[in-house]
């Protein structure tokens, strides 16, 4: 299938269901917006004297009024270093071509649009004047190289090579079976026009990398694309054994928004320390933890860097204190607190990031408080270590570690192996609980909503149940 063809397509289905009256978020007066192919007979192509009579573009449409996601996001996040209204405003109608090339057509490679800028093969519509021999003004409209960084004026058109048409569109093939494509969209928590929202099994990569043949961001792509000429993108991560939310944006637009949230919630979050102001964003994690923390409840603030150990073979994420002096260590905030203790050594955090850093729950258990994770052989070998004596405890007199073929689960998975009942404990660190701006709301008509109003806008909050795993930890403890 051409890209041609989706992109017609995706325009119309786009006019169908604008609403009435908005200025739309993506393109605006879409009737007029069909893309169409022309001649450079029409044109006067700069750098060449002589017109290339043979030679077509693929033209896409003017570019319109959008919303600028970055500013959104951080006004839903509220804070208060954003521009001047005035600056804000202008700055809401601004895009560069290379996101508008993107915004248009979804369906070409990034790298690919990325490469024709790169062999200044994109053009902007230019209108110049000249003076006939008879001494009359005409305008002639010329095409000029665009830079993928280049700011858009309001009605420019972007011309392509009519060689991406010929470009098919990106496939993605899976051999998954019915059991498998519905096991995916099982874990579906939530769903609206913006968001997708899952509740990610333990053992499942998010991302794609070598020597992992499933993730979940491809079979998202695969199976939860629905009607949408786009496929849901990532807007946060979870390691590969944590379980719980995920939230991916279906389209472009409502992934940038939250992006942004998130990225002005870590940003931000060492102002949260001093003040009351509540967070529109919250992530609340379940742990289980070897040993118990001096305080019940606290604010972890400890920077983090990575360091490179085995003779460079392998990296791990480690506590830095003199933050000034090292430029690669990022600052780290975890607020935390005890749910519920146990007389077996075990205790269950609620861990809250207000910073989105690499495996910072994980070292700020084992590093900060000493009390690492349960299933965590990375940063708490030691405690695990002396778990041993607990093989002969009445927490392991009843456990069968053979894993049935009808608990098995599509792509390999299991959740039912794995307890504090077991010699092999997994990870017990769960996403168990989210609470995020209602972005799809915002998008039904974005131009209405004042600041006032985006500060009063109603929150989603999702909760993820634990794995089935932690779920029996949770049940063994509280026996």
């Amino acid at each position: 299938m051409l890209v041609g063809a989706n992109l017609l397509r995706r325009l119309l289905r786009s006019q169908l269901s604008a609403d009435d009256g908005g200025t739309g978020f993506i393109i605006t007066a879409i009737y007029h917006l069909r893309p169409h192919y022309s001649t450079t007979t029409e044109f006067s192509d700069e750098g060449n004297s002589e017109k290339k009579k043979e030679s077509k573009w693929f033209t896409l449409p003017p570019f319109a009024k959008t919303v600028n996601a970055s500013e959104l996001g951080a006004k839903l996040a509220r804070k208060n270093h954003l521009k001047s209204a005035t600056s804000a405003e202008t700055s809401a109608y601004e895009t560069t071509a290379l996101k508008w090339v993107l915004k248009c057509c979804p369906e070409l490679p990034r790298n690919l649009v990325q490469k024709l800028f790169r062999l200044r093969q994109v053009r902007r519509e230019s209108i110049a004047m000249e003076v006939t021999d008879d001494g009359c003004q005409v305008q002639k409209i010329q095409l000029k190289r665009v830079g993928a960084k280049d700011s858009l004026n309001i009605g420019d058109k972007i011309f392509l090579p009519i060689s991406v048409c010929e470009v098919p569109e990106e496939k993605h093939e899976h051999d998954c079976t019915d059991e498998e494509s519905n096991f995916i969209r099982s874990l579906e928590l939530y769903k609206d026009t913006a968001i997708i929202v899952l509740n990610k099994p333990p053992g499942m990569p998010v991302q794609g990398g070598i020597g992992i043949k499933w993730s979940l961001d491809e079979l998202a792509a695969a199976w939860l694309r629905y009607d949408y000429s786009e496929s849901p993108r990532l807007v946060h991560r979870l390691d590969r054994d944590c379980s719980g939310i995920l939230v991916m944006g279906r389209t472009q637009m409502s992934a940038a928004i939250l992006h942004s949230v998130f990225r002005e919630e870590t940003l931000g979050a060492s102002k949260h320390d001093s003040d009351n102001e509540k967070r529109v964003l919250q992530k609340r994690y379940w742990a289980l933890v070897i040993g118990s923390p001096r305080r019940p409840k606290g604010t972890i603030s400890a920077p983090l860097r990575k360091v490179v150990v085995d003779d460079g073979k392998s990296d791990r994420i480690t506590v830095f204190e003199h933050n000034n002096t090292i430029l690669s260590s990022q600052h780290a905030i975890t607020e935390y607190r005890v749910i519920k203790t146990s007389t077996h050594g075990f205790t269950w955090l609620e861990l809250s990031p207000l910073t989105g850093r690499k495996h910072q729950l994980r070292v700020h258990c084992a590093e900060v408080l000493g009390t690492p994770i349960v299933g965590d052989y990375k940063y708490g070998w030691q405690a695990h270590r002396r778990l041993q004596n607990l093989a002969e405890s009445d927490l392991r007199k009843n456990s069968n570690e053979k894993v049935a073929k009808e608990n098995m689960l599509p792509f390999g998975l299991n959740m039912d192996s794995g307890s504090i009942s077991e010699k092999h404990l997994r990870l017990h660190l769960h996403c168990r609980e989210m609470i995020l701006p209602n972005v799809s709301q915002v998008l039904r008509n974005p131009k209405s909503f004042t600041d006032d109003d985006l500060s009063k806008l109603k929150s989603l909050e999702i909760v993820a149940p634990l794995p089935s795993y932690m779920q029996k930890s949770w049940d063994i403890l509280n026996s």
